[in-house]
């Protein structure tokens, strides 16, 4: 099982692939094999390197500690691509994924290439702090919901409408949340929590000089596209991209548009 260690901190990775490096970043709690379902294989038939990794927090990675914050992890990020890739790559993040690559842009605009950022956001508003302060208090008080009730709640949460009216597919989902569903003991986890944008970042935002790409979701909830679109107008030369029938997963609910809008932007081609 290979690990790489940055300053103290031991981050668990996978590469497939070889060819340019594309370093991918996952969101909150998710496991970097995330990517490995529909992502990765894409950028390898493409011919790239694709390199994915747990954050800390999420097992077989260090635990997170108390206190977390964006540029703990932003360090660990550049930290990786500095001892695997040895110089700049791509990087593709999703959710807080999306976060660490955005402030990564701007402490070490060195180590990219070209970003996309996908169900990301420039500012916080009402509703994602209220949903931010949900999760954090069933871990704090120990709230744990039975799976098939959490289980619901996520899929009404992450899905698109599209996904949630097709009887199987939402019952493949439904049946991944509940074996999947959080232990909300789990300390490890809990610091990640904190991990969210908590002022408006759009006007630093505006220094950022990577060539990029803005995904939204067209039914995301959590980051729905208008955040989307002020992020990228907030990027110079930012280029916008929407998935229709998509949720806040819309990577792993609409992968092939999701896919070919990432491989596009990486050759050049117009979106």
């Amino acid at each position: 099982m290979p690990f790489v260690t940055v300053g103290a901190v031991r981050l668990h990775y996978e590469e497939s692939g070889s060819g340019d490096a594309v370093v991918l970043v996952a969101g909150t709690a998710a496991a970097g094999r995330t990517w490995r379902l529909h992502q990765v294989p894409a950028l390898v038939a493409a011919g790239y390197r694709a390199i994915t990794f747990d954050n800390r927090g999420v097992a077989p990675s260090d635990p997170a500690r108390p206190g977390l914050t964006v540029d703990d992890l932003v360090a660990d990020t550049a930290g990786l691509v500095e001892r695997l890739v040895g110089g700049a790559c791509r990087l593709v993040g999703s959710s807080m994924g999306a976060h660490v690559v955005q402030e990564l842009l701007l402490t070490r605009p060195d180590l990219a290439t070209q970003a996309v950022l996908m169900a990301g956001r420039g500012r916080p508003d009402a509703f994602s702090r209220a949903l931010a302060a949900a999760e954090r208090t069933l871990y704090d008080e120990r709230v744990q919901l039975p799976a098939g009730y959490d289980a619901a709640m996520r899929a009404v949460q992450n899905l698109s409408p599209r996904t949630l009216q097709d009887e199987q597919a939402v019952q493949d989902w439904l049946d991944i949340f509940e074996m999947a569903a959080p232990d909300v003991t789990d300390a490890a986890v809990r610091p990640q929590l904190d991990v969210d944008l908590h002022t408006d970042r759009l006007g630093v935002y505006r220094r950022i000089s990577t060539p990029t790409l803005v995904i939204s979701f067209a039914d995301d909830l959590v980051a729905p596209p208008v955040r989307g679109r002020e992020l990228a107008a907030a990027i110079p030369g930012a280029r916008y991209a929407e998935i229709r029938d998509a949720g806040h997963y819309g990577y792993l609910e609409r992968p092939e548009a999701v896919n070919a809008a990432i491989l596009d932007f990486f050759a050049g081609r117009a979106g």
